[in-house]
């Protein structure tokens, strides 16, 4: 049973979002006033840049984002994903997970990554899932555990990834049924949402898609297959017109980074009424990794202060998995903020990393945080001071070699086992290169913070 103060937040919420719903231009800085006053000293930096770019500037891009939310997407969909969002996934679930790092002494993630199945309906270029088939799945009641395992820790955001997690669209939408207090997203190709899964969404009220483009139709269908483009257009058209929150992933490489930050790009996106688009850097991965597609180091400049730049200007908001480091403390993965359980039920430190010493099929949640592998995250982080360099992999590829081989850890590459030498070569004249690099960017980052904080005093 929930205490009467979280009822009595919640009902809040609900109040406070409808009162919106009347003028979202006048009412925005009353929306923030609540959200300070229940979340007391948590979150105060980020609240501090929410009041002044999107209330107290009513003509930044941020305010126009922010009413484009409140007018146009469905009131009770957005009272779901607003409670389950800022109230159990940050404020009360941060405070449980900050319990029991402090009794565990390791990593509690904020995140949980989750692969349903292997099976994927396309065959991408360059995409280690591909590899595996349709061999591997978590069964519904696995899936359940590992949520309810999660909550018990204070985690209510859960994201599915594969494979393409659309195929398990039934057992996906009574998950988000039973667990009405969580917040589901999942990167999907797109090609299986239709009307039908649309209100499905509208009744569950707390999923949310993250439509995977490689930028627009050549490139979609160059790397995903003919028709792919226009079946995720077509899935972003019915997810519009029903009102409901989606976003756009995007995997910047050597050859699409040009278009796929291009503002005509950007553009379509708002236009097609998604919300956010989140940017992820090309991993040399699996037996059919291409190292060429790794961006240059003019060319990861580059991206880094385009997406910047869009921040500023455009009605749509875009994360940087991998230069967004400055921002979170260097590498966010092995639980620290979040981990990825693949569909063989391994416990992987990161998405990107496939490499385990637990199965969540034969240890817990937290016995796998507490594995020889999670803490050397845990002990390791983070891994490089500069934070634009900051996964031990890409950018300091010697600090995985030494994590595996002390750990014992074993690749969960169920059908191209590779050793941390082999994927950690592609890596080495990557950092050595971006080096020289990142240490200039971050360098101009210390100097702005250093004169932002003379400002202030």
């Amino acid at each position: 049973m929930q205490p009467l103060s979280y009822k009595a937040e919640k009902f809040g919420i609900k109040k406070a979002l409808a009162y919106l719903e009347k003028n979202p231009e006048k009412n925005l800085g009353k929306l923030m006033d609540w959200v300070d006053r229940f979340a007391g000293d948590s979150f105060e930096v980020q609240r501090g840049y929410f009041r002044k770019y999107i209330v107290d500037e009513p003509e930044s891009n941020w305010h126009q984002l922010a009413v484009s939310v409140l007018t146009d997407i469905d009131n009770k969909v957005l009272q779901t994903i607003f409670t389950n969002f800022f109230l159990n996934a940050n404020i009360t679930g941060w405070t449980r997970q900050e319990e029991v790092r402090e009794k565990y002494g390791c990593n509690v993630p904020w995140a949980i990554l989750l692969d349903p199945t292997s099976a994927c309906n396309l065959h991408c270029q360059g995409c280690w899932a591909a590899e595996y088939g349709n061999k591997l799945n978590l069964s519904f009641e696995e899936i359940d555990n590992i949520i309810e395992q999660g909550k018990d820790l204070g985690v209510y955001f859960y994201i599915y990834t594969g494979g393409e997690p659309l195929i398990r669209k039934k057992d996906i939408i009574a998950l988000c049924e039973k667990h009405s207090d969580c917040v589901f997203l999942s990167f999907t190709n797109g090609t299986l949402i239709d009307e039908e899964f649309a209100k499905e969404m509208l009744r569950v009220r707390n999923f949310v898609p993250a439509i995977s483009l490689e930028g627009f139709e050549d490139a979609t269908d160059g790397r995903r297959g003919n028709g792919v483009y226009q079946k995720a257009r077509n899935a972003m058209e019915i997810l519009k017109k029903n009102r409901l929150l989606f976003g756009i992933s995007a995997c910047y490489t050597s050859a699409n980074m040009e278009s796929i930050t291009s503002e005509a790009f950007y553009d379509s996106l708002i236009e097609s009424g998604a919300y956010f688009i989140w940017y992820f850097h090309y991993m040399p991965v699996g037996k059919d990794a291409v190292p060429s597609l790794l961006p240059t180091p003019e060319q990861r400049k580059y991206i880094y202060n385009k997406i910047r730049e869009y921040r500023q200007t455009k009605a749509i908001f875009g994360m940087d998995f991998q230069n967004d480091g400055e921002y979170v403390g260097g590498c966010i993965a092995g639980g620290r903020r979040y981990l990825h359980i693949n569909a063989n039920g391994d416990m992987d430190p990161c998405v990107f990393i496939h490499y385990s010493d637990s199965n969540i099929r034969e240890k817990t949640l937290l016995e796998g945080l507490r594995s020889p592998l999670f803490m050397a995250y845990h002990d390791g982080q983070p891994f490089n001071d500069n934070h634009l360099r900051p996964c031990p992999m890409l950018e300091n590829p010697d600090i995985l070699r030494n994590m595996i081989r002390n750990t014992g850890a074993a690749s969960t590459d169920m059908e191209a086992p590779e050793s941390v030498e082999q994927l950690c070569s592609r890596c080495d004249h990557y950092a050595e290169h971006w080096k020289a690099t990142a240490d200039e960017l971050w360098e101009n980052c210390q100097k702005k913070r250093e004169h932002k904080a003379q400002k202030q005093v």
